[in-house]
């Protein structure tokens, strides 16, 4: 196989191919250089292989990728050589889509209680995210509110909810191919009143020995009944 060279679309090197998840097929063409015999093809997505029919694997073999979705986005496509595996070229395909977010929620809370309100979401390029309350920019009460943020989470964590959090909370992802949004009302309750169980178990001590001490007070006449 000395001297023998592959290619993709025309590149013999490996190259990152760009394109949109709502966009047309795509069409990978392998071609065999310099050969002198038939050459057999093979060809990989990631580590699986790629079932090819008969005619469409000597010196020339063609891939079509229909429909593109954002789960091929960071995929390598590989043209190898059959009888010699180390002569390949490589394509990674480069897949933008925008976030996909909507819906709302509502969540009730205990006042003095924590709350998170979560938004997932996968986009390519990555997203940046707003926080927004009842339509107005949402201001971070330092110690009070906390921003998380990931690829595909982001999260606003809000300590001790107090009656003044009430509203809408509004996530707005936003992208350079789209954007998103979800919505979650906030209701604050009143706090529950808390269960005395100390008192209630202290109650309980008081009521069995009660009756302990009963039981011995009378304990000849029910040894006379028995």
């Amino acid at each position: 196989s000395a001297g023998l060279e592959l290619s993709i679309n025309n590149h013999t090197a490996d190259f990152t191919l760009s394109t949109l998840s709502t966009g047309p097929a795509i069409s990978l063409s392998c071609l065999v250089h310099n050969s002198s015999q038939a050459e057999e093809l093979l060809w990989y997505r990631g580590e699986g292989q790629v079932g090819l029919k008969d005619g469409n694997k000597v010196n020339i073999s063609n891939i079509c990728i229909s429909p593109v979705n954002e789960s091929d986005n960071g995929v390598t496509f590989t043209c190898r050589l059959a009888r010699d595996k180390s002569v390949q070229v490589s394509v990674i395909l480069d897949v933008k889509f925008p976030p996909k977010l909507s819906g709302e929620e509502t969540l009730h809370v205990e006042e003095d209680k924590d709350v998170t309100l979560t938004c997932n979401s996968k986009s390519n390029p990555q997203a940046q995210t707003t926080w927004y309350k009842d339509s107005h920019d949402l201001t971070l009460q330092q110690n009070r509110h906390e921003l998380y943020q990931t690829s595909e989470i982001f999260r606003l964590s809000i300590r001790k909810v107090q009656k003044s959090d009430n509203g809408t909370y509004t996530c707005v992802v936003e992208s350079s191919f789209g954007n998103g949004t979800r919505s979650f009302h906030l209701i604050v309750e009143d706090k529950k009143p808390v269960f005395p169980k100390e008192a209630v178990i202290a109650a309980v001590v008081v009521v069995t020995i009660t009756i302990l001490f009963g039981i011995v007070a009378r304990k000849d006449k029910f040894f006379k009944v028995w």
